[in-house]
Protein backbone atom coordinates (compact mmCIF):
# COMPACT_ATOMS: atom_id res chain seq x y z
CA UNK A 1 0.00 0.00 0.00
CA UNK A 2 1.46 3.67 -0.94
CA UNK A 3 2.19 5.79 1.78
CA UNK A 4 -0.97 7.77 3.29
CA UNK A 5 1.27 11.08 2.39
CA UNK A 6 1.75 12.32 -0.36
CA UNK A 7 5.43 12.90 -1.64
CA UNK A 8 7.67 14.90 -2.80
CA UNK A 9 11.20 14.19 -4.51
CA UNK A 10 13.71 14.61 -1.76
CA UNK A 11 15.81 17.65 -1.80
CA UNK A 12 19.80 16.97 -1.88
CA UNK A 13 20.70 17.12 2.28
CA UNK A 14 23.85 19.09 2.94
CA UNK A 15 25.75 16.61 3.99
CA UNK A 16 26.96 14.09 1.70
CA UNK A 17 29.28 11.73 3.69
CA UNK A 18 31.18 9.66 1.41
CA UNK A 19 31.64 12.03 -1.51
CA UNK A 20 31.24 16.32 -2.23
CA UNK A 21 28.37 17.73 -4.37
CA UNK A 22 28.76 19.22 -7.31
CA UNK A 23 26.77 21.39 -9.82
CA UNK A 24 26.02 19.98 -13.36
CA UNK A 25 28.65 19.92 -15.73
CA UNK A 26 28.03 19.41 -19.00
CA UNK A 27 25.98 16.18 -18.91
CA UNK A 28 23.60 14.83 -21.30
CA UNK A 29 20.31 14.80 -21.16
CA UNK A 30 18.67 13.59 -24.57
CA UNK A 31 18.81 14.22 -28.33
CA UNK A 32 18.45 18.11 -29.09
CA UNK A 33 18.81 19.33 -25.39
CA UNK A 34 20.83 22.28 -24.95
CA UNK A 35 23.10 22.10 -21.81
CA UNK A 36 25.69 24.64 -21.27
CA UNK A 37 24.65 26.71 -24.28
CA UNK A 38 25.68 23.28 -26.06
CA UNK A 39 23.18 19.99 -27.47
CA UNK A 40 24.36 16.68 -26.47
CA UNK A 41 23.05 13.10 -26.81
CA UNK A 42 22.46 13.62 -30.01
CA UNK A 43 21.33 9.92 -30.37
CA UNK A 44 18.88 9.04 -27.05
CA UNK A 45 20.13 5.96 -24.60
CA UNK A 46 18.65 2.73 -24.10
CA UNK A 47 18.18 2.31 -19.84
CA UNK A 48 18.78 -1.18 -20.08
CA UNK A 49 22.59 -0.80 -21.63
CA UNK A 50 23.07 2.16 -19.31
CA UNK A 51 22.45 0.08 -16.79
CA UNK A 52 24.83 -2.64 -17.84
CA UNK A 53 27.35 0.20 -17.68
CA UNK A 54 26.58 1.68 -14.91
CA UNK A 55 26.61 -1.48 -12.94
CA UNK A 56 30.46 -1.86 -13.54
CA UNK A 57 31.01 0.79 -11.45
CA UNK A 58 28.75 0.21 -9.11
CA UNK A 59 28.41 -3.06 -8.02
CA UNK A 60 31.09 -5.33 -7.06
CA UNK A 61 29.81 -9.39 -6.31
CA UNK A 62 26.86 -8.76 -3.88
CA UNK A 63 28.75 -5.10 -2.58
CA UNK A 64 26.95 -2.42 -4.19
CA UNK A 65 28.80 1.60 -3.87
CA UNK A 66 26.84 3.68 -1.77
CA UNK A 67 27.67 7.77 -0.88
CA UNK A 68 25.96 7.81 2.17
CA UNK A 69 24.98 4.77 4.26
CA UNK A 70 22.27 5.75 7.19
CA UNK A 71 20.37 8.64 7.35
CA UNK A 72 16.97 9.79 9.29
CA UNK A 73 13.93 11.19 7.28
CA UNK A 74 10.08 12.04 8.02
CA UNK A 75 9.04 10.71 4.37
CA UNK A 76 6.73 7.65 4.50
CA UNK A 77 6.18 8.98 8.33
CA UNK A 78 9.76 8.06 9.50
CA UNK A 79 11.95 5.84 7.48
CA UNK A 80 16.26 5.19 7.76
CA UNK A 81 17.89 5.82 4.28
CA UNK A 82 21.24 4.61 2.81
CA UNK A 83 21.95 6.13 -0.95
CA UNK A 84 22.99 4.43 -3.15
CA UNK A 85 25.42 6.02 -6.52
CA UNK A 86 24.70 5.05 -9.93
CA UNK A 87 21.54 5.19 -12.04
CA UNK A 88 20.53 4.05 -15.49
CA UNK A 89 18.08 7.66 -16.55
CA UNK A 90 19.40 10.95 -16.22
CA UNK A 91 16.05 12.55 -15.05
CA UNK A 92 16.16 16.36 -15.48
CA UNK A 93 14.53 16.82 -12.68
CA UNK A 94 16.79 14.64 -10.28
CA UNK A 95 18.17 16.06 -6.76
CA UNK A 96 21.07 13.41 -7.05
CA UNK A 97 23.40 15.13 -8.65
CA UNK A 98 27.55 14.43 -8.47
CA UNK A 99 26.97 10.40 -6.76
CA UNK A 100 24.75 9.62 -10.23
CA UNK A 101 27.18 11.51 -13.22
CA UNK A 102 29.88 10.13 -11.15
CA UNK A 103 29.06 6.97 -9.71
CA UNK A 104 32.09 5.43 -9.16
CA UNK A 105 34.18 8.36 -7.86
CA UNK A 106 32.21 8.92 -5.03
CA UNK A 107 31.35 7.08 -2.05
CA UNK A 108 32.52 3.13 -1.42
CA UNK A 109 31.61 -0.68 -1.64
CA UNK A 110 29.44 -1.17 1.24
CA UNK A 111 28.21 -5.43 1.54
CA UNK A 112 24.37 -6.13 2.46
CA UNK A 113 25.31 -6.56 5.83
CA UNK A 114 26.75 -3.63 6.43
CA UNK A 115 23.92 -1.67 4.89
CA UNK A 116 21.59 -3.50 7.07
CA UNK A 117 23.02 -2.99 10.26
CA UNK A 118 23.25 0.87 9.37
CA UNK A 119 19.84 0.86 8.37
CA UNK A 120 18.19 -1.00 11.61
CA UNK A 121 20.31 1.10 14.05
CA UNK A 122 19.10 4.34 12.14
CA UNK A 123 15.59 2.93 12.70
CA UNK A 124 15.62 1.65 15.99
CA UNK A 125 17.33 4.94 17.30
CA UNK A 126 14.25 7.10 15.86
CA UNK A 127 11.84 4.65 16.74
CA UNK A 128 11.02 3.95 12.66
CA UNK A 129 9.40 0.83 11.20
CA UNK A 130 10.35 1.43 7.54
CA UNK A 131 13.84 1.16 5.34
CA UNK A 132 15.01 2.23 1.96
CA UNK A 133 17.78 2.24 -0.39
CA UNK A 134 17.67 5.97 -2.23
CA UNK A 135 19.42 8.50 -3.99
CA UNK A 136 19.78 6.17 -7.42
CA UNK A 137 18.41 3.45 -8.74
CA UNK A 138 18.36 0.10 -6.27
CA UNK A 139 17.89 -2.57 -8.34
CA UNK A 140 20.96 -2.03 -10.77
CA UNK A 141 22.61 -4.15 -8.00
CA UNK A 142 20.38 -7.42 -7.92
CA UNK A 143 21.98 -9.64 -6.03
CA UNK A 144 23.00 -6.99 -3.37
CA UNK A 145 19.68 -6.13 -2.53
CA UNK A 146 18.13 -9.49 -2.44
CA UNK A 147 20.43 -10.32 -0.26
CA UNK A 148 19.78 -7.20 1.88
CA UNK A 149 15.75 -8.14 1.43
CA UNK A 150 16.64 -11.86 3.15
CA UNK A 151 18.20 -9.90 6.56
CA UNK A 152 15.04 -7.44 6.59
CA UNK A 153 12.80 -10.81 5.65
CA UNK A 154 14.08 -11.43 9.20
CA UNK A 155 12.81 -8.49 11.11
CA UNK A 156 9.52 -6.43 11.65
CA UNK A 157 11.09 -3.59 9.50
CA UNK A 158 9.36 -2.58 5.91
CA UNK A 159 11.67 -2.11 3.44
CA UNK A 160 10.46 0.20 0.56
CA UNK A 161 12.41 0.08 -2.79
CA UNK A 162 12.40 2.97 -4.63
CA UNK A 163 12.99 2.64 -8.53
CA UNK A 164 12.13 3.52 -11.74
CA UNK A 165 11.32 -0.05 -12.16
CA UNK A 166 12.89 0.12 -16.10
CA UNK A 167 15.12 -3.58 -14.91
CA UNK A 168 11.79 -5.49 -13.46
CA UNK A 169 11.28 -7.81 -15.81
CA UNK A 170 9.30 -11.35 -15.10
CA UNK A 171 12.29 -13.17 -13.27
CA UNK A 172 13.55 -9.77 -11.06
CA UNK A 173 9.28 -9.83 -10.35
CA UNK A 174 8.98 -13.28 -9.29
CA UNK A 175 12.26 -13.15 -6.93
CA UNK A 176 11.17 -10.22 -4.91
CA UNK A 177 7.76 -11.89 -4.52
CA UNK A 178 9.40 -14.00 -1.96
CA UNK A 179 9.78 -11.11 0.57
CA UNK A 180 6.61 -10.06 2.45
CA UNK A 181 8.53 -6.91 3.90
CA UNK A 182 8.93 -5.51 0.67
CA UNK A 183 7.51 -2.67 -0.91
CA UNK A 184 8.07 -1.50 -4.11
CA UNK A 185 7.03 1.98 -5.33
CA UNK A 186 7.63 2.51 -9.25
CA UNK A 187 8.28 6.26 -10.11
CA UNK A 188 7.15 6.88 -13.35
CA UNK A 189 9.00 9.76 -15.28
CA UNK A 190 6.07 11.40 -16.75
CA UNK A 191 2.92 10.54 -18.07
CA UNK A 192 3.89 9.08 -21.53
CA UNK A 193 6.33 7.95 -23.47
CA UNK A 194 6.99 11.40 -24.64
CA UNK A 195 7.17 13.24 -21.11
CA UNK A 196 9.40 9.89 -20.36
CA UNK A 197 11.53 10.88 -23.08
CA UNK A 198 11.91 14.64 -22.12
CA UNK A 199 12.77 13.98 -18.78
CA UNK A 200 14.79 11.50 -18.98
CA UNK A 201 16.63 11.93 -22.35
CA UNK A 202 16.28 8.42 -23.20
CA UNK A 203 14.35 6.52 -25.35
CA UNK A 204 10.56 6.76 -25.08
CA UNK A 205 9.63 3.17 -24.85
CA UNK A 206 11.42 3.71 -21.44
CA UNK A 207 8.00 4.22 -20.39
CA UNK A 208 6.75 0.91 -21.77
CA UNK A 209 9.47 -1.11 -19.27
CA UNK A 210 8.12 1.22 -16.67
CA UNK A 211 4.54 0.07 -16.85
CA UNK A 212 5.43 -3.77 -18.28
CA UNK A 213 7.33 -3.55 -13.80
CA UNK A 214 3.81 -2.71 -12.82
CA UNK A 215 1.89 -5.78 -14.64
CA UNK A 216 5.01 -8.30 -13.42
CA UNK A 217 4.86 -6.96 -9.92
CA UNK A 218 0.92 -7.24 -9.88
CA UNK A 219 1.01 -11.03 -11.51
CA UNK A 220 3.38 -12.36 -8.77
CA UNK A 221 1.62 -10.17 -6.18
CA UNK A 222 4.24 -7.98 -4.92
CA UNK A 223 3.81 -5.13 -2.35
CA UNK A 224 3.95 -2.57 -4.59
CA UNK A 225 2.49 0.88 -6.50
CA UNK A 226 3.14 3.68 -8.94
CA UNK A 227 4.18 6.78 -8.10
CA UNK A 228 4.27 9.59 -11.10
CA UNK A 229 6.21 12.97 -11.35
CA UNK A 230 3.13 15.47 -12.52
CA UNK A 231 5.17 18.96 -12.08
CA UNK A 232 5.91 19.06 -16.03
CA UNK A 233 2.65 17.11 -17.13
CA UNK A 234 -1.03 18.73 -18.07
CA UNK A 235 -3.87 17.72 -16.31
CA UNK A 236 -5.06 15.85 -19.63
CA UNK A 237 -2.13 14.17 -19.36
CA UNK A 238 -2.47 12.97 -16.12
CA UNK A 239 -6.02 11.81 -16.74
CA UNK A 240 -4.62 9.62 -19.40
CA UNK A 241 -2.35 8.37 -17.51
CA UNK A 242 -4.51 7.01 -14.87
CA UNK A 243 -6.53 5.45 -17.54
CA UNK A 244 -3.50 3.36 -18.43
CA UNK A 245 -2.69 2.25 -15.38
CA UNK A 246 -6.21 1.55 -14.50
CA UNK A 247 -6.22 -0.74 -18.01
CA UNK A 248 -3.92 -2.99 -15.97
CA UNK A 249 -5.22 -2.81 -12.04
CA UNK A 250 -7.97 -0.41 -11.19
CA UNK A 251 -6.83 -1.11 -7.86
CA UNK A 252 -3.16 0.09 -8.83
CA UNK A 253 -5.24 3.40 -10.54
CA UNK A 254 -6.77 4.00 -7.63
CA UNK A 255 -3.36 3.95 -5.53
CA UNK A 256 -1.18 6.58 -7.80
CA UNK A 257 1.28 8.64 -5.72
CA UNK A 258 1.49 12.13 -7.68
CA UNK A 259 4.44 13.74 -7.33
CA UNK A 260 6.08 16.90 -7.06
CA UNK A 261 9.30 18.45 -7.05
CA UNK A 262 11.54 20.83 -5.67
CA UNK A 263 13.43 23.55 -7.38
CA UNK A 264 17.18 23.32 -5.94
CA UNK A 265 19.38 25.30 -7.66
CA UNK A 266 20.95 22.55 -10.13
CA UNK A 267 17.37 21.42 -11.50
CA UNK A 268 16.23 25.08 -11.67
CA UNK A 269 19.23 25.62 -14.21
CA UNK A 270 19.30 22.22 -15.94
CA UNK A 271 15.34 22.94 -16.64
CA UNK A 272 15.97 26.61 -17.71
CA UNK A 273 18.61 25.55 -20.72
CA UNK A 274 16.49 22.47 -21.45
CA UNK A 275 14.04 25.28 -21.72
CA UNK A 276 11.33 22.43 -19.96
CA UNK A 277 8.53 24.56 -18.20
CA UNK A 278 7.30 23.37 -14.58
CA UNK A 279 3.67 23.49 -14.01
CA UNK A 280 3.88 25.35 -10.51
CA UNK A 281 1.58 23.75 -7.35
CA UNK A 282 -0.75 26.76 -8.11
CA UNK A 283 -0.91 25.43 -11.49
CA UNK A 284 -1.98 22.21 -10.69
CA UNK A 285 -4.36 23.57 -7.34
CA UNK A 286 -5.82 25.73 -10.01
CA UNK A 287 -6.37 22.75 -12.93
CA UNK A 288 -8.00 20.08 -9.89
CA UNK A 289 -10.60 23.02 -8.79
CA UNK A 290 -11.48 23.26 -12.54
CA UNK A 291 -12.28 19.80 -12.83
Amino acid sequence: MPPVEAQVIEPVLAELSLCSYSPLEGEGLGEGISVEGELVWKAMYNPIDTAKEIKEKVVDGERRRYYRISRPGMWYGGIATADCCGCNLKCIFCWSNFPRDNPDKCGRFFAPEEIFYSLISCARRKGYQQLRISGNEVTIAKEHLLKLLKLVEKTDFRFIIETNGTLIDNDYAKELSGFKNAYVRISFKGTNPEEFSMLTGANPEGFNLQLKAVENLLRYGVNSWASVVVSFSPRGNLNNFRKTIKEISSKAASEIEEETIFLLPHIKKRLSEAGIKLITYEDIDSAKAKE
